[in-house]
């Protein structure tokens, strides 16, 4: 079994960044590659804080959503689907899901991003907060895939270690760990 990493560079143009993730899938699987990861916010990263919330869907319907699915299903990929803004309804603030697609096309996981990157930068001039626009995720959240139980994680959870021994205890085998940091 092979898997595929990609990489790209995300901005705030939801159907560019969408024609790019299709290319980079199509290559992935001409590769060989039985599941692909995308990267955090693989559909849209936009340069203001807040502005991913024009963008949000409600699970289970939207063009990001459906993107994924189709391309799990045309390619017969696995695809994890990085991150992407999931509205929380009564709630103006979103969540950062990490959605799993098995080649059928079916969404088969959703992991909700636990541990939101909220820093400010000693000069004072630069601040990234993720709390201002996102929820924490509660749940853990793995999955069965050909290459095994794949415990799912978004970025700065990865420096929680206690995620990763609770995700083992569970059965996860592999650990996905999409991030926006290339």
């Amino acid at each position: 079994m092979r898997a595929a990493v990609i990489q790209m560079v995300s901005g705030a143009d939801v159907q560019g960044n969408l024609s790019a993730a299709a290319r980079l899938l199509e290559q992935a699987s001409l590769d060989g590659a039985s599941l692909a990861v995308l990267p955090e916010n693989f559909a849209f990263l936009g340069a203001a804080q807040g502005e991913v919330l024009a963008v949000a869907e409600p699970q289970g319907n939207g063009r990001m959503q459906d993107f994924l699915a189709s391309q799990a299903k045309l390619l017969g990929l696995w695809i994890v689907g990085g991150s992407l803004p999931l509205q929380v309804p009564g709630d103006d603030k979103v969540h950062a899901a990490c959605l799993v697609y098995a080649p059928t096309g079916r969404c088969v996981a959703r992991y909700d991003k636990m541990h939101l990157f909220d820093v400010s930068m000693p000069d004072g001039k630069e601040q990234y907060l993720e709390s201002a626009t996102y929820l924490p995720g509660q749940a853990l959240q793995s999955v069965d895939t050909p290459l095994g139980r794949l415990g799912l994680t978004i970025c700065y959870d990865l420096r929680f270690p206690e995620l990763y021994r609770s995700l083992s205890e569970t059965g996860a085998e592999l650990f996905s760990v999409p991030s926006a940091f290339t």
